[in-house]
């Protein structure tokens, strides 16, 4: 192993040599450079960056530019990592005593222009980070740099561009680019572009005034991203305008555009391929690259990720991730080998990570120059174009339970119908048992909440809360670069998109739908929980509203919630218009008296949304389903209450009673047919997703292949199905069920007839009879061996 390591370094460099020998000529020299600190953490970055860029064939030298105290550059054992350039640490601000390593950056960057030989003799400089894999020559030009334009990775989050900040920081707000990562430039732009990064860095840093998430998109308010500000706002002061092209570098994790292949892995978030995860912060102080043949937890083999994932972009997403950590993991073994540690003992993995097919898997990748030329041009174009556009993205709440399981497959698939701009959200609270036990991680992309049906301080048992909570805890937590934020319930079917364009959403003015029973905003309820009762709107269903307004409503929401459903006087069917007079719909009024306080007055539209059952509006498109309430058509009928506890997604095939047919409805009171078609639209709606879902899943039938087992083909089983116990993965090839004697797994609906149930019972007997007879015999030979191998043993 130690001689295949050690002949693959060789072939490597060799390879790389030769391509820096033809191609390192004026104007056409390139050279990278990537920023780290005297650790660990640092260490093992530098490593596979390292390891990476030669796989990859990247032209030109690379310089790690390596900030250090001089403590820690007395005890740093790793100056044999990679090309270095030393550079002064400015982590700890000499001038303010700030603490923020993130400066040195842009001063390493400027410490090298200054004094060393290389930056003399360089045309075109690509930026990376450490913690980055390089899979295919980054060649500034080919990817359409040009002098005063340089290319960038798409940074969406960086809102600050958009508002106050750049205002404050620079005299060109027009020209701040949303921008990171990535970064590949003329040494001329970069010149004049470094001390401005520097100094802006400083500003927005020294800038605590404007930390707020709502103004920077920093989900921690503390300044940590000043750097980025001061690269985009330097970048404007002196008149770079970035050619934006966010295909050429993704996050493990992330699901690849179809036919996009990036040429750069960026593993700054966690990510995971089914139960293997990684975060590179749990790998902070880890002295992986000083611990012979220690590396990183293997990642599952691609045969593995082959039957987790059947679509075919989502499947390149996880080879991607997946070749992230087995490229780190050979560059730990290569560093290892030359570092004259012992030969690593065999496994399956070291085996897998030397073979040919690893090798295929992982050489370099190209791109196509007048594609990428003419693709990052039109989308240039677009995001120039759809400014005039907010970014929106969709939340919806559910919990770990297979009744919204179900809501969630409906919902997700009616998204990608409806044609919704930008990205849709799960927020999924449940408590940590819940979690354990939970199968429905890939149903939706998802970010986890702690939960609060049981309430932490009062014990109140409230699931609605969390609706709220959830909403909260995902704007502090998540970086987002949306200007609204629709929100919708997991019950809904999506039919077009939903738009605040469309209805006139703006800041202080949410849309949403009328919800005339919440008739405590005319009453003493509204008076006791809100100082604005005249504010108050009957409002709720589909919420599209302006992000500066969430991040300041959504606390108040939970209070107010928390108020309601407290104030258990005011609980009566007269005071709240609950028909269960329990506090049920407190979170509703939450929303109500929240939206109340802030005095939002919201667009009221009853074109959006429609339960099925109601009659239609004449002319109307509606965009949404809620099928909160039961509807039916004629003999069929639908309520979501009643499959509470029946998991219709983790059993093959199962699927909701099918409606009728349309052209069955015989009518003649027009207001009732069209009534009834948008009933039966929503129920084949859910059926669908499900069909789809089980399809994904690689479904198979029972055994029987007669079999055609759906969950109800007559509404009339419904309760005798409630009581059957209905167990089974959709990846299992049976599906163990058991139900009424009224429903059988059989095409023709009986069960076995008797003679067929003694030919089963004779051939188990005789079956049990031959194993008896041939048993001894195999006893008596098997004793024999045994004794004869003994015999040779101690011969």
């Amino acid at each position: 192993m130690a001689t295949f390591l050690a002949a693959a370094v060789s072939v490597v460099i060799m390879s790389t040599s030769l391509v820096l020998a033809t191609t390192q000529k004026a104007p056409w020299r390139i050279h990278t450079l990537f920023s780290v600190e005297c650790q660990n953490y640092f260490d093992w970055q530098t490593v596979g960056l390292m390891h990476s860029y030669h796989k990859s064939l990247q032209p030109g030298p690379i310089t790690r530019l390596l900030s250090c105290t001089d403590e820690e550059r007395r005890q740093y054992q790793g100056m044999g990592l990679a090309p270095t350039f030393e550079v002064p640490s400015m982590s700890r601000h000499p001038k303010t005593g700030d603490w923020y390593p993130a400066i040195n950056k842009p001063a390493g960057v400027v410490h090298w222009l200054k004094y060393s030989e290389d930056a003399d003799n360089v045309d075109w400089v690509v930026i990376l980070d450490a913690d980055m894999i390089i899979r295919g020559p980054i060649i500034p030009w080919e990817l359409g740099a040009e002098k005063g334009r340089p290319i960038a990775a798409y940074y969406g989050y960086l809102k600050g561009c958009d508002n106050i900040l750049s205002r404050l920081h620079t005299k060109h707000p027009e020209l701040c680019d949303k921008v990171g990562g990535l970064l590949a430039m003329h040494i001329d732009d970069l010149r004049a572009l470094a001390p401005m990064w520097l100094l802006k860095t400083e500003e927005v840093r020294g800038d605590r005034a404007h930390w707020g998430t709502n103004i920077t998109g920093d989900i921690y308010g503390q300044g940590w991203i000043s750097e980025m500000y001061g690269y985009a706002f330097g970048a404007a002061e002196v008149g770079l305008h970035h050619k934006i092209n966010d295909d050429l570098m993704i996050y493990p994790g992330y699901t690849p555009r179809d036919g996009v292949e990036p040429i750069l892995l960026h593993y700054g978030l966690p990510f995971k391929v089914g139960n293997w995860s990684f975060n590179k912060l749990e790998h902070h102080d880890d002295d992986i690259v000083y611990e012979c043949n220690h590396i990183f937890p293997p990642p599952p083999f691609p045969r593995e990720v082959v039957l987790m994932e059947t679509n075919i972009n989502r499947r390149r997403g996880l080879f991607l991730s997946t070749e992230c950590i087995n490229t780190l993991n050979q560059g730990l073994l290569l560093h290892h080998a030359s570092s004259s540690c012992p030969k690593p003992k065999w496994s399956k993995y070291l085996s897998f990570l030397k073979s040919r097919k690893f090798a295929e898997l992982t050489k370099p990748k190209y791109i196509n120059r007048q594609k990428l030329s003419q693709v990052t041009e039109q989308k240039n174009i677009l995001m120039e174009s759809t400014k005039l556009y907010p970014k929106i993205h969709t939340l919806f709440s559910t919990e770990c339970s297979s009744y919204f399981d179900w809501q969630t497959v409906g919902l997700i698939h009616s998204f990608h119908l409806s044609g919704q701009p930008g990205n849709i959200t799960r927020l999924l609270s449940c408590t940590e048992h819940d979690l354990k036990q939970y199968m429905g991680h890939d149903l939706a992309p998802t970010h986890y909440v702690p939960s609060m049906s049981q309430h932490p301080l009062t014990g109140d048992w409230y699931p609605a809360i969390n609706k709220p909570a959830a909403v909260l805890h995902w704007l502090n937590h998540v970086k987002t670069d949306a200007e609204f934020i629709v929100i919708l319930d997991a019950d809904m079917i999506m039919r077009g998109p939903i738009t605040p364009w469309e209805y006139g959403a703006a800041r202080g003015h949410p849309v949403s739908t009328p919800y005339e029973y919440l008739i405590g905003c005319d009453n003493e309820l509204a008076k006791i929980h809100t100082r604005n009762p005249s504010a108050c709107e009957k409002v709720g269903g589909v919420i599209i509203m302006h992000i500066d307004d969430l991040q300041k409503f959504a606390l108040l929401w939970l209070h107010k919630t928390e108020e309601v459903r407290s104030d258990k006087a005011h609980y009566a069917t007269n005071f709240t218009g609950d028909i269960y007079g329990a506090g049920w719909i407190s979170e509703m009024y939450g929303y109500s008296f929240g939206a109340a306080e802030l005095n939002l007055r919201h667009i009221i539209r009853n074109d959006i949304l429609i339960y099925p059952g109601y009659v239609p509006l004449p002319g109307i498109k509606y965009k949404v389903f809620h099928y909160g309430l039961r509807f039916g058509v004629g003999n069929w009928s639908f309520d979501k209450a009643d499959w509470r506890n029946i998991d219709v997604v983790n059993t093959c095939w199962s699927k909701f009673p099918e409606p009728p047919d349309p052209s069955t409805l015989s009518t003649p009171d027009d207001n009732i047919r069209q009534r009834d078609i948008l009933s039966i639209e929503c129920g084949k709606a859910l059926n669908d997703a499900l069909y789809l879902h089980h399809k994904r899943r690689n479904c198979r039938y029972p055994s029987d292949s007669n079999a055609n087992f759906t969950l109800s083909k007559d509404v009339g089983l419904l309760h005798e199905l409630k009581h059957g116990v209905i167990s089974g993965r959709g990846d299992e090839q049976n599906i163990a069920i058991e139900v009424p004697s009224k429903i059988f797994l059989n095409s023709k609906d009986k069960p076995p007839s008797f003679w067929m149930v003694g030919l089963w019972a004779f051939s188990g007997m005789g079956f049990l009879a031959l194993i008896f007879m041939i048993l001894p015999k195999r006893k008596g030979e098997s004793s024999k061996a045994k004794a004869n191998r003994s015999k040779r043993n101690f011969a």
